[in-house]
């Protein structure tokens, strides 16, 4: 058996084992935890753009808004956020992010929005700039924080960043176990992209299967390829356990037994 055949099953083994809602605990925190709480696509975007850093404070932070202000008006929400900020974001930042959702949910689904760059190829970059382009016509905004969070639209891979937030709320949307949602019907997770960050990408890298020495979109793409050899119709599955890999420290657990995998 093959170094790559090896670890699809060591990988497939982690799939199945973390395929259960145990692993969304105060003891596993993880910004899914808080958006399965309201199943909701509008709520789920606010939860996955703000996933960024520690999962502990992440959950923290998440726990903290009130979802309840995307049904209010601009000053309600305004008010009741002041002095509210999260790491990059302060609070004029965190303000326009709910009154830019808010907006979102009184024009249209956001799967309707992805959908219409999403038809013509079945393509995610393309569904992706959809809907990142809609949000920010809808609330423009120029600053650091608010940049960061909400990105810009993709347009070419080369140079991009990886959309690891967006990637992972697509997983959240499309695909249906007992960890995603499958909110969504119009898009296929066949042709999801991996939800790369650093700490994926550097484990990724340690079980050789990925080669690309660069963290930007290419690299998710090349990534997405590996999985998609893995399994064709649904390579994102090997998401969150290549995420939980990383967070518990089991690496050397699975690499055990394993030749390490030539790279040019």
């Amino acid at each position: 058996m093959s170094n790559l055949a090896k670890i699809k099953k060591l990988l497939d083994a982690q799939v199945a084992s973390r395929n259960t809602t145990d692993e969304l605990t105060q003891d596993k925190p993880d910004p899914l935890m808080v958006a399965t709480k309201y199943q909701d696509e509008y709520i789920s975007l606010l939860c996955a753009l703000y996933a960024y850093g520690n999962a502990k404070q992440i959950v923290k932070f998440l726990n903290s808004l009130d979802f309840g202000l995307l049904e209010c008006d601009d000053a309600t929400i305004t008010k009741e956020l002041s002095g509210k900020y999260y790491r990059f974001q302060n609070q004029d930042d965190v303000i326009a992010s709910f009154i830019a959702i808010k907006r979102l949910k009184q024009l249209s689904s956001i799967e309707d929005i992805f959908y219409q760059g999403y038809q013509k190829e079945q393509n995610i970059l393309d569904g992706l700039h959809s809907l990142i382009t809609t949000l920010r016509e809808l609330y423009p905004r120029d600053t650091q924080g608010y940049n960061f969070l909400v990105a810009q639209p993709p347009h070419k891979i080369k140079g991009s960043s990886p959309y690891k937030r967006y990637m992972m709320y697509l997983r959240w949307m499309v695909r249906d176990d007992n960890l995603d949602m499958g909110l969504w019907s119009k898009v296929d997770k066949k042709d999801l992209i991996m939800p790369l960050d650093t700490h994926t990408f550097k484990i990724s890298h340690q079980l050789g299967l990925l080669k690309r020495k660069t963290y930007d979109l290419q690299a998710a793409i090349e990534l997405t390829a590996v999985f998609k050899s893995f399994d064709p119709l649904d390579p994102i599955k090997y998401d969150f356990a290549l995420y939980r890999i990383g967070q518990e420290k089991i690496l050397d657990e699975i690499k055990g037994g394993l030749e390490p995998i030539r790279t040019r």
